[in-house]
């Protein structure tokens, strides 16, 4: 996975906020590339605080946490705007799974950049059928940073920006690992999804 360099900043000059998006398909790295840029805030010495989707309980039920098992605190909110209450005067504001909130997540982040904080927001792009999630598209537009990972195909071996989920469960909401979900390839997710598609005897 590749960072540019001016993408990951820790000071911000005259209190000027931003926000910053990292986006990918499941396993790219989204969340321990969240941990990292905020840790680096935290060695800093710069208040960050941390949010996630109440829903999110796979790992642990306040912490946020990667699939490589790194973590780090966090708050879990059932909306957005709650973020705004809890933000307080901190510097930094760490987002995971933007996906899952609710509409008003893009003038949350808004909100909290036009006051002068940095606004990390993690999330995937593509829902299982390859098609926009959520709220992710218009935080992409506003975003004034935006980092794309990939994963490896779990079919092929190249870089996978899919999440081919495994199931025929239709809701575009089910929080799974490596049990629901596979990271694909375009080819091998379209290839999946034709199979799919067959009728079978």
């Amino acid at each position: 996975m590749f960072i540019e360099p001016h993408l990951d900043r820790t000071r911000q000059p005259n209190k000027r906020g931003w926000i910053e998006v990292i986006c990918g398909c499941m396993f790219s790295g989204k969340t321990e590339e969240l941990i990292r840029r905020l840790n680096r805030a935290l060695i800093a010495r710069q208040q960050v605080e941390i949010f996630k989707p109440v829903i999110d309980k796979r790992y642990h039920h306040e912490k946020i946490v990667s699939h490589a098992a790194r973590e780090i605190r966090s708050t879990p909110v059932s909306v957005a705007q709650d973020i705004l209450l809890l933000a307080g005067s901190c510097d930094v504001v760490g987002i995971d799974e933007a996906q899952f909130f609710d509409d008003a997540i893009v003038e949350v982040c808004n909100q909290l950049a036009n006051g002068g904080k940095r606004v990390i927001v993690a999330g995937l792009d593509m829902d299982f059928e390859g098609k926009p999630f959520g709220q992710m598209p218009n935080l992409l537009a506003v975003a004034e940073f935006v980092t794309k990972v990939h994963a490896i195909c779990a079919q092929t071996g190249e870089l996978a920006s899919f999440s081919f989920r495994l199931s025929d469960n239709p809701s575009q909401v089910l929080l799974g690992e490596k049990d629901q979900y596979e990271a694909r390839s375009r080819a091998a997710f379209l290839e999946g999804m034709k199979n799919r598609d067959q009728p079978t005897d």
